[in-house]
């Protein structure tokens, strides 16, 4: 979905690759994906507390909980999501179903199809506030239904008095803002419908500032925890029939969820929960520590802009702090292509043509390995001909 067969092709190093391995000064460093491997160090630490033994005759069956709405939903995984939300405080829990999917880009598909089925005369359009997340695009366009269709940018949607859905992804993907719906404040006619993706809405991005309570509010481990290859994500829906919906999706889509993915997840959102180590407060030095050396990068070179992000109180932190997002959204200050720039430099980025935005922005990961974000910023510095002033590379 995100190009891993080109980046295999052009010799291009990702953030997946070995840390051992030689980087050639000519290899291109890929920080297009968002492939979070800045968490490894953490999880490694830990030794074998993650470890799981799975005999031969264990999770055979397709069936976990047939009196659960989510019927494939392991109880385990049930248990500890709603141990972390309420450790966590980031959104509304109880009295919710959980809807399990292979990752939330499966619950996405899923949304879609139970809030625009059984279907009517016209496709139901999907809208987002640019710059939206650039994959919402193919997703919704991918199959081709005739039950919903992609039409762009909430703030220039004209059809404000017929149906629609409006995703709302906070904080945003691909500039960190926290966001609310566009469309609300214009039309509160019944036929308006959401989505909230949280993809992001964890205390190492983001200062936690309430609990999110929403209709349907879309989170992955991916991004929780960095464990994107078990490929699990999670919603928390209020109405049972929208659940219902999005489990027969799921179910005609992939018979369910893997079960083992589903024990790895629990074990490993409960040491989370645990607090001891405190991951979230691993993450969230982490991440400021990055920003800060990649804030001051931006600001010898003159040559690109970032977003600011204001001070605000964390509920679970219990302290003031603001937004470190997984990405950072570069502005070119002289209007030129901002992906080309980076190319230049054998930074690959994705385009803010990709997110509905113009060609001078580009969205580039702040996930990678620390051997590859302290590359990123050595060529960063090459804009203007310095070097990083202190010298700083984050360690392992």
């Amino acid at each position: 979905m995100v190009g891993f067969e080109t980046a295999a092709a052009n010799c291009i190093i990702t953030a997946n690759n070995n840390p051992k391995t030689p980087l050639s000064s000519n290899s291109s460093i890929n920080l297009e994906q968002g492939d979070p491997m800045a968490f490894e160090a953490f999880w490694r630490k830990l030794g074998d507390k993650c470890t799981m033994v799975i005999s031969g005759s264990d999770l055979m069956s397709y069936l976990s909980d047939m009196g659960n709405v989510c019927w494939f939903l392991v109880p385990e995984l049930a248990e500890a999501i709603n141990n972390l939300h309420h450790v966590v405080d980031n959104a509304v829990s109880d009295g919710r179903h959980i809807v399990i999917g292979t990752g939330s880009t499966q619950l996405y598909q899923a949304a879609l199809y139970a809030l625009s089925s059984p279907g009517g005369p016209e496709p139901i359009s999907v809208v987002s506030a640019a710059p939206y997340y650039s994959q919402y695009p193919a997703e919704t366009d991918y199959l081709r239904s005739g039950l919903y269709k992609w039409d762009g940018d909430a703030n220039t949607f004209d059809k404000k008095n017929g149906a629609y859905i409006e995703v709302v992804n906070s904080p945003n993907n691909p500039d960190g803002a926290i966001r609310e719906a566009v469309l609300a404040e214009v039309n509160r006619s019944a036929e308006g419908k959401l989505i909230h993706d949280l993809a992001y809405y964890w205390p190492q991005y983001t200062p936690i500032t309430g609990a999110a309570d929403h209709d349907i509010m879309l989170f992955t481990l991916s991004k929780c925890t960095g464990h994107a290859g078990s490929r699990i994500g999670w919603a928390l829906v209020k109405d049972t029939e929208v659940a219902r919906k999005m489990t027969r999706f799921i179910e005609l889509s992939s018979i369910g969820v893997s079960k083992e993915s589903q024990l790895r997840a629990a074990k490993v959102l409960g040491i989370v929960s645990d607090g001891y180590p405190n991951f979230f407060e691993y993450g969230r030095r982490l991440m400021s520590e990055r920003w800060n050396m990649l804030r001051q990068v931006i600001r010898q070179s003159g040559v690109f802009g970032l977003p600011e992000y204001p001070l605000e109180y964390c509920n679970f932190t219990g302290k003031f702090t603001s937004s470190h997002p997984g990405f950072a959204w570069l502005e070119s200050k002289e209007d030129e292509d901002c992906e080309k720039l980076l190319r230049a430099e054998r930074i690959m980025a994705r385009g803010g043509r990709r997110f509905g935005a113009d060609a001078k922005y580009a969205r580039v990961s702040m996930l990678s390995r620390d051997e590859i974000f302290n590359i990123f910023l050595e060529r960063l510095s090459a804009f203007q001909g310095g070097s990083i002033s202190n010298g700083n590379h984050l360690g392992s």
